[in-house]
């Protein structure tokens, strides 16, 4: 059996995102959709003595823009974005074990906010472990049909197994995988467990990066260690 997920790419997304990742056999960046305003693509929340704020890309769209054409802004995001990170992280256990790969990935001159989230979520897989296949949904031929696109995906994959999150629900028509032998799921995040963390009360839905800088090479096995 082989499973596949689709999802837009968000920037340094929760570790829920990356638990769906490892729960497939392909995972393929769905960034040919319409870019949302104030949503998770260009921004993400992390832990700070006054609770959680922003770290916000500054992107160019207009409302009918693809999430692969919307523009970064400019480049002084990622000087303060390093220089928060570094300030409200930096004596975490791990801190100096990860900090210098968003360096590195900072100092690029990223057009595109599309590339910067795919190669971040890519990245950031392989230091969870993750085995599981990307793709771009650029790479596949489908129909203009909204409905049927992503089943042309799961179909050109070979795949039986479809993994949706779970506010698919109330659109998905389940007929049109049925139809091609595709057996829909919809993910389901369990009660993850909490682990120590800075700055008083745990806080579950923040970027990876927090549990990454806390709890290091430990961090997949709170993700999908009991689960």
């Amino acid at each position: 059996m082989s499973r596949v997920g689709i999802i837009q790419s968000n920037y340094l997304p929760w570790k829920g995102y990356f638990h769906i990742i490892q729960s497939v056999d392909h995972f393929v960046f769905l960034d040919s959709v319409k870019y949302t305003r104030r949503d998770w693509r260009n921004r993400n929340l992390i832990k700070t003595p006054e609770g959680v704020v922003w770290l916000t890309i500054p992107v160019h769209a207009s409302g009918n823009t693809p999430i692969n054409q919307a523009v970064i802004a400019d480049f002084r995001w990622q000087k303060n974005h390093l220089k928060t990170l570094k300030q409200f992280y930096g004596k975490c256990p791990y801190f100096e074990e990860y900090f210098p790969l968003l360096e590195e990935l900072y100092s690029r001159r990223w057009k595109y906010l599309s590339d910067l989230n795919q190669t971040l979520i890519r990245e950031i897989s392989q230091l969870l472990g993750i085995k599981t296949r990307f793709y771009d949904d650029r790479q596949f031929s489908t129909s203009d049909n909204k409905s049927r696109r992503l089943r042309d995906i799961v179909e050109a994959l070979g795949a039986d197994i479809y993994i949706t999150g779970p506010s698919a629900k109330a659109y998905l028509q389940e007929d049109i995988y049925r139809q091609a032998g595709i057996n829909v799921e919809y993910f389901k995040y369990p009660t993850y467990p909490e682990y120590e963390q800075v700055w008083g009360k745990f806080l579950s839905q923040v970027s990876i990066l927090d549990l990454l800088f806390h709890q290091g090479d430990k961090s997949g096995n709170n993700i999908w260690g009991n689960h």
